[in-house]
């Protein structure tokens, strides 16, 4: 099955899961963002599991800046490119990579702390569910139907036709 064989109620399914996403990375950016007092330190330091020694390090006095910063950005770009239709598929994947090291700084494994949770979990948490939408959004991308890309596009295309 290609994405171009998807029905139309299909495709706005897609459009619809893609523009959620957006605003849901979109809004958690801006809200670290403004939030001066906002910070990764607790998250990181809080890790268990395998990687504890990474995000033990990513929250040092030293890059702690650098890791606040580049994780606004990250939310910030993959909402914008889900939200606007324009880099979707680098976006989504952008998503994924930085929704899978959520994951893995508090691995929903059996014995392991899970912190501040939002319910009960045993391997499956709302990060992997969202990451695996976003390979979704990756694999199906919907910018040519419904975003800005559509409409540089179409632009060009009328310019090539004009010419």
């Amino acid at each position: 099955m290609t994405y171009n064989s998807l029905s139309v109620s299909q495709r706005n399914v897609l459009i619809l899961m893609r523009l959620a996403i957006g605003w849901h990375f979109l809004y958690e950016g801006i809200l670290k963002l403004y939030n001066p007092a906002w910070t990764a330190k607790g998250y990181l330091l809080s890790s268990e599991g395998i990687f504890q020694g990474f995000f033990s390090w990513l929250a040092s006095d030293s890059l702690i800046g650098i890791t606040n910063t580049m994780n606004i950005v990250v939310l910030m770009f993959v909402g914008a490119a889900l939200l606007l239709g324009y880099l979707e598929r680098q976006g989504a994947l952008a998503g994924a990579v930085l929704l899978g090291l959520y994951y893995l700084a508090h691995p929903a494994f059996p014995g392991l702390d899970q912190g501040i949770t939002e319910g009960n979990y045993w391997l499956v948490n709302k990060n992997i569910i969202e990451g695996l939408a976003l390979l979704v959004i990756y694999q199906f991308p919907t910018s040519e139907y419904f975003g800005l890309k559509r409409f540089l596009h179409r632009s060009k295309a009328e310019k090539v036709a004009n010419a």
